[in-house]
């Protein structure tokens, strides 16, 4: 059921909302809704969008929260930057919520560094990115600063802990609109806390729990169709990266230090067999098998590996590739991007294919246009890639499988053999 009220600078009379369970109960929302109205539509009505429309006209600022990766950001980069163009006079702030959030300082550093800010400093559509919420003491000080810019519209667009982000979102307005998502409790016991933290908001939406076919940038668009009655064309879902010259010119260095200047760019490969979860990661032994096996099929004698490196495992993977040290192996170079999110995206678009796993990197492929062979678990199919074209997904056999059970033949089969072979 979606629900919605009336804005809180214009008060109206309130009833009890309903329970979490049964305002998250489906997918399909209903018509919009405000307190004590019916919430049966008629059959030919379209649903009016959730944020009042003249919240819209005079609000100066809107603070969107999310927890936010980089691949989220591949295809909500589109509607966030629909908004902005569709509604010039409001300044678009972002609140980035680190999900590893931790009071360890030897950590900060690297949270500190997270390249999804990078790219995020790099759109101008973005007034503002609140991106210091890495520990306790940086969090409560962005709420404070938050909460001095007095936004009037703020929309959470958070799927998991969705009750945190409404209670986090109202903290930061306690007297503006306030949109989020929400989500049933799983535990009976839970229900209680959850309605209180949904009745904080003014409209909301149900997560989506069955994507029903649809990819995940179309789900987005739907929110957005929905919150601000904006259509966001197909086209305009797409992954859009402009990479600054500089990152492609780095790039080019890297390849001419590495010797491979003069390899073709249909030989290059580009191998990213890291995420930040082990359900999603392939083994670094599968890579090596499959560095050795890929040459000898036809038309792939000359291929060369780009091999994508978390950098907190950098050492760990060359000491592994030296203790292998054969010949074959001479054919790979590891990659890091340890000065700025582009280098990698630069480094991905120099190459002739890409095999990657579950993570922003097979996104990436599809936004600088190389063709992708893409490592999939079998439990979320609206994040496959959306250029289906130029993408080939292998996913594992078992719901509950991890991508570690893909083998290198799955992934041989998908590379039919090159002209000239």
């Amino acid at each position: 059921m979606t629900t919605a009220r009336a804005p809180r600078r214009h008060p109206t009379p309130r009833v009890p909302a309903p329970p979490a369970r049964a305002r998250a109960a489906a997918d399909a929302p209903a018509a919009f809704t405000t307190p004590g109205a019916s919430t049966t539509p008629a059959a030919s009505a379209t649903p009016a969008q959730l944020v009042p429309p003249g919240v819209l006209r005079d609000a100066r600022r809107i603070l969107f929260v999310t927890h936010l990766a980089i691949g989220d950001f591949t295809y909500l980069q589109g509607c966030l930057r629909a908004f902005a163009e569709a509604h010039p006079h409001i300044a678009l702030h972002l609140w980035v919520d680190e999900r590893r959030r931790t009071d360890d300082p030897a950590r900060w550093e690297h949270l500190r560094r997270y390249a999804l800010y990078d790219w995020l400093a790099a759109c101008p559509w973005i007034a503002k990115v609140y991106d210091r919420t890495y520990n306790t003491a940086t969090l409560r000080a962005s709420v404070r600063e938050a909460q001095a810019m007095a936004y009037p519209l703020v929309v959470s667009l958070a799927v998991v802990d969705c009750h945190r982000y409404a209670r986090l979102a109202r903290e930061i307005s306690p007297a503006g609109f306030v949109f989020g998502l929400t989500r049933p409790a799983e535990r009976a016991l839970h229900a209680f806390s959850r309605m209180v933290a949904y009745r904080r908001l003014d409209a909301s939406l149900p997560v989506y729990r069955d994507p029903a076919g649809r990819h995940i940038s179309d789900i987005y668009a739907g929110w957005f169709q929905r919150c601000f009655g904006l259509a966001v064309a197909p086209a305009r879902r797409w992954p859009r990266l402009d990479i600054p010259a500089r990152w492609d010119d780095a790039a080019r260095a890297h390849l001419a230090a590495w010797g491979l200047a003069h390899v073709a760019r249909a030989d290059l490969v580009f191998v990213n067999p890291w995420s930040k979860s082990p359900d999603r990661t392939w083994p670094l032994e599968r890579v090596i098998e499959l560095v050795r096996a890929l040459p000898r099929r036809p038309g792939w004698q000359d291929a060369h590996f780009i091999v994508n490196v978390v950098p907190e495992e950098l050492a760990q993977v060359r000491a592994l590739l030296a203790r292998h040290g054969d010949a074959a192996l001479a054919r790979v170079r590891l990659f890091c991007a340890e000065t700025h999110f582009f280098e990698l995206p630069a480094a991905m678009r120099l190459c002739g294919l890409v095999i990657s796993v579950e993570t922003a990197v097979m996104h990436l492929a599809n936004a600088v246009r190389v063709p992708v062979i893409a490592l999939m678990r079998a439990n979320h199919p609206e994040w496959a890639p959306i250029d289906k074209a130029a993408s080939t997904v292998v996913t594992v056999a078992g719901r509950e499988d991890w991508v570690a059970g893909i083998a290198v033949d799955q992934v041989l089969a998908q590379l039919e053999p090159r002209p000239g072979a």
